[in-house]
């Protein structure tokens, strides 16, 4: 599939000759030791997870983001932090460089600072540089009032970016020269029960800015990608759906100098090219 993101021509790219900036992509593991729940295969995200792990070892990616629900629920903060110690144990062999984007599932039961203390990961939202591109991490883990959630006080289809951190991508945007991407969970393209409430305005920060080429997502477990005011919101496959590793999903995205952007998908995930234009 082809289409074409548009920088300003402001916008600074690195040299031709430097090599691609290699990322590797996987989302929504939902890891858990308990029985399938309908197409939710908790226990075999361990040996999917394997597979990838393999493969990213001969792409050798700059970094790993994981998209968020990492593990899924469980019935006590001391079960689900064995979830995420399970799980992590794996992960964590990928790459020295990892990037955790909040999932709802990930505080169903632990609060985002005993889940972000167990992954060494400082911050919830941040942004980094790296290969001449500029890189935002958000959650939307908060309810409509603001309130974070944690410990079951939320409803999963509640999922708001909040004033504070709005303000705060305006302002990180306004100050970046790089062309963006950025990593979310819940979806900023939808109206849906899977989008964020307030996404419009997120997009519109997104625009004004003139520098983000995609946005890759998950929660909605599926493959979809909507292009909406020059922006690609690229929702990946979850890792949890199906039984066997013909059901797997994990992608390597490598971005080239010039802004084109190739997502090369394992399994059940879609392959995407994108080239920028202009």
């Amino acid at each position: 599939m082809l289409t074409a993101a548009t920088l300003r021509s402001s916008t600074p790219l690195a040299a031709d000759d430097t090599p691609p900036l290699r990322v590797g992509l996987i989302t929504d593991l939902h890891y858990a030791d308990k029985a399938p729940a309908g197409t939710r295969h908790y226990r075999e995200t361990l040996p999917k997870l394997e597979e990838a792990t393999t493969q990213f070892e001969k792409d050798q990616p700059t970094f790993v983001v994981e998209l968020g629900d990492l593990i899924d629920a469980a019935d006590s903060v001391d079960v689900e932090q064995n979830y995420l110690k399970t799980i992590n144990r794996e992960f964590s062999t990928i790459c020295k460089n990892r990037h955790y984007v909040l999932g709802n599932h990930c505080v169903d039961m632990l609060r985002k600072e005993e889940f972000l203390g167990s992954v060494e990961q400082e911050k919830s939202y941040y942004s980094f540089d790296q290969g001449g591109f500029h890189f935002v991490v958000l959650d939307s883990c908060f309810r409509s009032d603001g309130t974070p959630y944690g410990r079951r006080n939320f409803h999963w289809t509640d999922a708001n970016i909040p004033a504070a951190e709005l303000e705060w991508l305006e302002s990180d945007l306004t100050a970046n020269d790089k062309p963006v991407l950025v990593f979310a969970h819940q979806r900023l393209d939808v109206n849906n029960h899977h989008g964020v409430k307030n996404n419009a305005e997120v997009r519109k920060v997104f625009e004004s800015s003139g520098k983000v080429l995609a946005v890759f997502q998950g929660h909605s477990h599926q493959n979809e990608l909507k292009d909406i005011g020059g922006i690609h919101y690229c929702t990946l496959v979850a890792m949890v759906e199906g039984s066997g590793a013909e059901n797997n999903g994990y992608s390597l995205m490598e971005l080239e100098p010039n802004g084109t952007i190739h997502l090369t998908g394992f399994r059940k995930q879609n392959p995407y090219k994108w080239e920028r234009q202009g």
